[in-house]
């Protein structure tokens, strides 16, 4: 897969800009602050409907401007298609794909797929678990975008139940507030039963990237130290809370029994989630641990080492979905684009070196930098000079 063409309207910092686009290798290059990472977000944006920078649309429509629409072209194999978003903070954004509207904006998730490295990739290691848990439901959404239903429909349900709880808490407490808890077990079954889904997904994916984070954590750091990944689940928790035992074999986790798990978990808490006013169970609570040597990579790893383990989680995300594994992967015949955002001005020598022999055979490689320096010369191809808002093609 390859993004041939890609053209902004009122996105970022960019009026407008237009931009033709190849396999291989392209390095945009300009100083900080010039607009080179606006690009490559974009087109991040087509893949994600999400930005890598910020958590809502709204910076995304230059400023003065009502909207943002992004264009893009991409072509994987003889397959050709022509992708258009319209961002409009405060109402839903559109789609249109070749030239029709999408009834749905997430259905044309998985036409554009992207692996994309950033300096923000180090806060996956020493960051709450939050950028964790978002980093898993990227993953699982490019390589089975049906799951951004599930997603988008569990934030909703946990929403509701939390607004319930919230108010149970007040009017135990005597302050102002009113709560029916009769549909609290409706809001539960809805909640256990998207939970399961998102779960059973989280538990097989962590399993299916696993090799390849140990893969790749021994390759990046030329064997220094021996990296592992696993899901904990607010299941598990609560589990080891009570007995010890973990509540989850990830080989036998079916969404059904995951269900019935979260239903007795919510049952048994419902008393103390009333006390506090919030959700203690379910996927909004997991978390991705990492470790290095057995230990906690937070806390433990080095800076180097921090970054190493950023590094591998983002080339086991490229391998996993270039792996070809039918079944699991819903677009396992479509390589991604690589993008990497000012991620070699970070790196020492000897990283910096190791990550450009890997990402060499890729199909298509999209860099920013500040310099042209700061690409290695292993990746030298296309250039595209950027400043003040103005793009030009060098070779």
């Amino acid at each position: 897969m390859f993004v041939t063409y890609l053209a902004l309207t009122d996105f970022r910092s960019y009026a407008s800009a237009e931009l033709e686009l190849e396999p291989g290798v392209t390095a945009f290059v300009g100083p900080n602050g010039q607009g080179k990472t606006n690009l490559v977000e974009a087109i991040g944006y087509a893949a994600t409907l999400s930005s890598h920078r910020v958590p809502s649309d709204q910076a995304l429509v230059r400023a003065g401007a009502s909207r943002a629409i992004v264009r893009i072209r991409a072509q994987r194999g003889d397959r050709k298609a022509a992708l258009e978003l319209e961002i409009t903070p405060g109402r839903a954004n559109k789609a249109r794909l070749n030239g029709s509207p999408v009834a749905r904006v997430r259905d044309v998730l998985g036409l554009v797929r992207t692996v994309l490295f950033a300096p923000e990739d180090l806060a996956l290691v020493k960051g709450d678990p939050e950028g964790r848990r978002r980093f898993l439901d990227q993953l699982t959404v490019m390589v089975r975008p049906r799951m951004a239903g599930a997603l988008a429909d569990y934030d909703r349900v946990l929403k509701q139940r939390s607004a319930l709880l919230k108010s149970a808490s007040a009017a135990m407490k005597g302050s102002r507030g009113n709560a029916d808890l009769r549909t609290l077990d409706v809001w539960d079954a809805k909640l256990a039963s998207l939970g399961a889904q998102i779960l059973a997904a989280r538990l097989e994916l962590v399993a299916a990237l696993s090799p390849h984070v140990a893969l790749a954590y021994e390759q990046v750091s030329a064997g220094q130290g021996v990296a592992s990944i696993r899901l904990a689940s607010s299941l598990d928790r609560m589990a080891e809370d009570e007995d010890g035992a973990p509540a989850v074999d990830p080989t036998e986790a079916s969404p059904a029994l995951l269900e019935a798990r979260l239903l007795d978990a919510m049952s048994r808490l419902r008393p103390k989630e009333i006390e506090r006013g919030q959700c203690l169970v379910g996927p909004h609570r997991d978390d991705l641990l990492l470790e290095l040597g057995g230990l906690p990579a937070k806390g433990y790893a080095s800076h180097g080492e921090s970054w190493s383990f950023a590094l591998a989680l983002r080339l086991a995300c490229y391998r996993l979905m270039t792996s070809g594994a039918a079944g699991w992967d819903e677009g396992h015949d479509a390589e991604p684009i690589l993008v990497l955002d000012d991620v070699f001005a970070e790196l020492d020598s000897g990283r910096r070196d190791r990550l450009a022999t890997l990402i060499e055979p890729a199909g298509q490689v999209l860099i920013t930098a500040a310099v042209p320096s700061d690409v290695p010369e292993s990746l030298a191809g296309a250039r595209v000079d950027v400043m003040a808002g103005e793009v030009r093609r060098v070779r």
